[in-house]
Formats: structure tokens, sequence, C-alpha cells
């Protein structure tokens, strides 16, 4: 056919909505998205033709470009992943993964009404922070407990609360910056208190602190350096002289300890990370911490501590546009509940579950997922290798938790090409690369990963 030829036979809308494909597909979509595809569709051809790169062109194949193009539309930019890095915590896709109570708890409260801000007792408004701040006393051993939306968010909301328009006493080692280049002054300096420094980065003494105090000293303040470690010749002040030294001259201390760690994985093996209980038994006046790092829960951020501080906070209006809602409690609530038996959490915390898994079990999931693999791709070899999981998240940054990994290479792809296609997949599978080979760690894959695992490496053999 010539070009007018074509394009005088492209179809007009009304003709592609009567097809009966298409009024099956209205059944189930808005008739709008599917006019939009019509009309893109149509618009796609049109150029094709005009650019002479079609020679020829059928109905079908209009109707199939608009199917796909609505099928791809109903996807959801936020997707599912298959997290085969070994990174436990993994910032970039969503951190920690919920518990099987926190996601029914967040279904049940989700589609229902619920007594967010109502005291059933008392048949009048109530407070949306009294439904966890029972549980976070009980496990912490804390006065009092609020809770808003991310651990930065809790930063800046207690100094904002105890240290507006004063100083701040900080160990120059502990200015870190976390994730999304937010960094410790830049918080500080949004709260309103103003930042004084104290010893050298490597370095800080007692008495460097106590050097900074004046009558404008609002906090000191202590950051549990969770992404990084300066090893070598170091000097740091222990807890216990921070509190002496804030008793002194009564001052309020004050720790973000980041990473939220209520269980002393010393017991089971690994280097000891300082617990919230730890900070508050020490003394501590108020703790900040993160829900979805090791705690295992959804994003929070958590404050604890000395109730006539945390009594302040409450009060602060900044507080109402740091809030959590009603799904982040009840997945909050869902997670804290398991902390009341330690066994029961390990158990039952995706987190806590992967950092502590055996070896030997993540061996048998790999050799499992090897031969669900190698019989059915000829073009595809298989072996499995010891290696080591990281726990991410900026939390225990120096443990090499050991795991065993199904390297896999491809005859005709790149490891690179290999990677694509697999992050490329319906579900995506994001994996990581060394040596040309890509690696999947099985401490972070489940069982029920594998059947799409299967499935993607069959479409590519």
């Amino acid at each position: 056919m010539t070009e007018k030829e074509l394009l005088r036979n492209l179809p007009k809308v009304d003709e592609i909505l009567n097809k009966k494909e298409i009024c099956s597909l209205l059944k189930k979509n808005l008739r709008p998205v599917i006019v939009e595809a019509i009309r893109e569709s149509i618009d796609y051809y049109r150029k094709k033709i005009i650019s002479h790169e079609l020679t020829d062109i059928t109905m079908e194949d209009i109707v199939q470009r608009v199917i796909d193009k609505v099928q791809f539309e109903k996807q959801s930019n936020l997707k599912t992943v298959i997290n085969a890095t070994g990174v436990i915590i993994h910032t970039n896709l969503g951190r920690s993964k919920l518990s099987a109570r926190a996601i029914d708890n967040v279904i049940n409260i989700s589609q229902n009404y619920s007594n967010l801000e109502y005291d059933i007792n008392l048949g009048k408004r109530g407070s949306r922070y009294s439904h966890v701040e029972e549980l976070i006393k009980k496990i912490t051993g804390a006065e009092a407990a609020l809770v808003v939306n991310n651990n930065a968010a809790a930063v800046m909301l207690v100094l904002n609360t105890l240290c507006n328009n004063k100083e701040a006493i900080v160990s120059r080692g502990q200015l870190v910056e976390i994730g999304g280049s937010f960094r410790i002054p830049d918080v500080m300096s949004f709260s309103g208190a103003k930042l004084t420094e104290a010893g050298t980065t490597n370095r800080t003494h007692l008495y460097d602190y106590e050097n900074n105090i004046n009558e404008n000293t609002g906090v000191i303040l202590r950051v549990h350096t969770s992404n990084f470690k300066i090893m070598g010749f170091t000097e740091e002040v222990t807890i216990e002289d921070m509190v002496a030294l804030g008793e002194k001259y009564n001052i309020p201390v004050i720790e973000d300890i980041g990473s939220g760690t209520l269980v002393d994985f010393s017991k089971y093996g690994f280097s000891h990370e300082p617990t919230v209980q730890e900070s508050i038994n020490k003394g501590i006046d108020v703790v900040t911490f993160s829900g979805d790092k090791m705690l295992g829960g959804p994003q929070a951020g958590i404050i604890i501590g000395k109730k006539i501080y945390i009594d302040a906070m409450k009060k602060n209006q900044l507080t109402r546009a740091l809030r959590i809602d009603k799904m982040t409690l009840a997945a909050l609530e869902g997670t804290l509940y398991y902390y009341l038996d330690e066994n029961e959490a390990v158990k039952n915390i995706p987190t806590l579950n992967m950092i502590l898994g055996s070896k030997e079990e993540i061996k048998k999931k790999a050799q499992r997922l090897k031969r669900k693999l190698q019989n059915k791709n000829s073009n595809f070899s298989f072996k499995i290798e010891p290696d080591s999981s990281m726990v991410g998240g900026g939390s225990m940054p120096t443990e090499r938790i050991e795991t065993f990994t199904l390297k896999v290479k491809h005859k005709f792809l790149s490891a690179d090409e290999l990677e694509e296609k697999l992050r490329m997949n319906k579900i995506p599978i994001i994996v990581r690369i060394s040596n040309d080979e890509v690696i999947f760690d099985l401490r972070t894959i489940e069982e029920k990963d594998f059947q799409i695992i299967a499935e993607a490496i069959m479409n590519l053999d």
C-alpha cells in the first residue's frame, strides 16, 4: 500500500472501541484509559507510516497494541521486587519486610474504621500515640514514648522542643551523613538548635564536652555512627560519663541510636551492637531510633525517655506535622508485639530471621534453587559458592554474615546484560554482579520467589 492508503485505512477511535477484544477490556478498565491508549496507538502507527517504517498495518496490530498499553498502564509504579542481593535491610528496596502480624494489622485497620484517636473506655477523643506507647515502655523500660514518621523527624522534634535557639554539643566524629544526603548538622539547623562541635574526628574526651558547656547549652547529643566505624587511634566518651556530666549541669543527654536494635546480637555470635534498652538503663534522658531498620517494622521514628521531656514534645505543634498514620501505627504495633518474647521476635520478624538464619539452611535453599533451574536451561551454568551477606540500612557496617550464593552465567549474554533482563522482568529480580557472574544470595530470597526466578531464567534460555 501507498502511504496515503495506509493513512486512510487507519481506523477511527469508535471503530476500535467496538472490537470485541476492546469491549472485554472495557469491563475491567476505565473508559478514559482505554480511549487514551487507542489514540496513542493510532498516533504511533501514523508516525511510523509517515516515516516510511511500515508498509502494512492491520486492525489486529492496533488492537493488540492498545491491549498491551492498557495492561502496562495498570501496573503500579511501586512494584514488588525480589531482593537477591544479600543486603537484608536494603534502603533502595524498602528496608525491612513486615511480619505477618504487622501485615494483618494493616489490612484490618485500613479497610475499617478504627479507634485511632478515640478512647473507647472514656467515650471521647483519645491520643493516637497511646496505642503503642505502653508496649514500647514495656519493651524498653522507658518512662514514656512518642512515634513520628522517621528517625530524622524524631531528632528534629527532640531538638526543636529541648534546644530551640540553644546550643547542642556533639562530638565532631558523630556528625554523620545518613541516606539521601541528609546530614546531622542540617537536621539540627532545621530544628532551630545551634551546633557546637566537641573534640576531633577520631578522639573526643569528656573535657571536650564540659569545656563547651555554657548558659546557652540546651542538650548534649550523642549520635551512634551506625553506618560507619572509625578504627585505630580513637577515643569516645562512655554513656555513663555523658549522663553524669548532664546531671552535673542539669542538661538533658540525647542519643540518636539510629538502627533501633532491641536484641543483643552478641548472644548470637555477632559483634556487640548497642541496644535501646542499654541506653535507657544507663540513664540517657531521650533516645531516638528507626522503626524500619534493625527493629524490622515500618518506617517510623521512635522517641523514648523521661516523661517530662516526652510530654513536652507531645505539646509541640511540630508533632502534628510529623505524626504517623493509622497504617504505620498498626504495622508498628504488630511488630512490637513480638518483642515481648525475644524468641518469638527472632522467629517471626523477617529482618531478624534473615540476619540470624543459619548458613546450613541457606545452603540447602541454594541447592533447591539450583535443582529447579539447572535441568531446564541449557544455555546457563549454575554453581553454589560460600559468600557474605550484609545487614545494610546503615546498621552493623563491619559485619559480614556467612551465606551461600548461586552464581549464574549465560553462554551468550554478559553478566551486565543478564542483570538488566532480570531487573526488567515483570516482577523485577535485583541481583549483584561479581567477576562477570550474576549472583543470587539465598539469604534474602524466599522459597516463594523460586518459581518467579525459574520462569524468568527459562524465558531467557
